[in-house]
């Protein structure tokens, strides 16, 4: 890490080893035979935005690469900020590969413009059990991890142990410490 970037407050954090992250397309490939689990056809990627120019111009180019991977992909997203303080980037598509390579384009965009450290995860919607419920990905840990809601801020700890066990099935490297089964209010699809 250089001087300026310390200065600046622009730390590169290593990305987690993002073989990891991928598992998720096989995963649900798999999952689809199953009636208990059904995608939703959304994602997103969550992360603390920062007053900057150099946050500007990430904004400004994320804006313009998600229009053209649309374009090319179908896939549309919307860009706001929620009530904590956060921002994200909420994709819809029919096709959950094109839903997890624009994630990883847009993870790849903010961490090259190094704000790599101001990303929180990668979150794709679900229905288990007939709950609202998501795979979260988080960038600093590496691993996945479910959270099952039962209302706007309550959560079905007991689904998230029967889907934790299923997504470790299909080969999905779950969080072992629960601890860090971090609640996320507030997402948008």
């Amino acid at each position: 890490m250089g001087i300026l970037s310390t200065l600046f407050g622009r730390n590169k954090i290593k990305m987690p080893q993002r073989d990891r992250f991928f598992t998720v397309i096989t995963a649900e490939q798999a999952l689809r035979e199953r009636t208990d689990v059904r995608g939703t056809h959304k994602a997103g990627i969550v992360f603390n935005p920062v007053e900057s120019t150099f946050f500007t111009n990430l904004d400004t180019e994320l804006r313009s690469l998600l229009k053209i991977s649309g374009a090319e992909t179908g896939t549309q997203f919307q860009i706001k900020d929620d009530t904590f303080g956060t921002r994200w980037v909420s994709l819809e598509d029919e096709h959950f590969e094109d839903l997890v390579s624009t994630i990883h384009l847009v993870s790849e965009t903010i961490d090259e413009h190094g704000f790599g450290d101001r990303m929180l995860a990668a979150v794709f919607g679900i229905e288990y059990e007939n709950k609202k419920a998501y795979w979260i990905f988080s960038f600093k840990r590496g691993s996945f991890y479910p959270m099952v809601l039962t209302g706007p801020q309550t959560r079905d700890n007991a689904a998230e142990m029967r889907l934790s066990a299923l997504m470790e099935t299909e080969k999905i490297p779950v969080d072992r410490s629960m601890e860090s089964w971090y609640s996320l209010w507030g997402i948008p699809f």
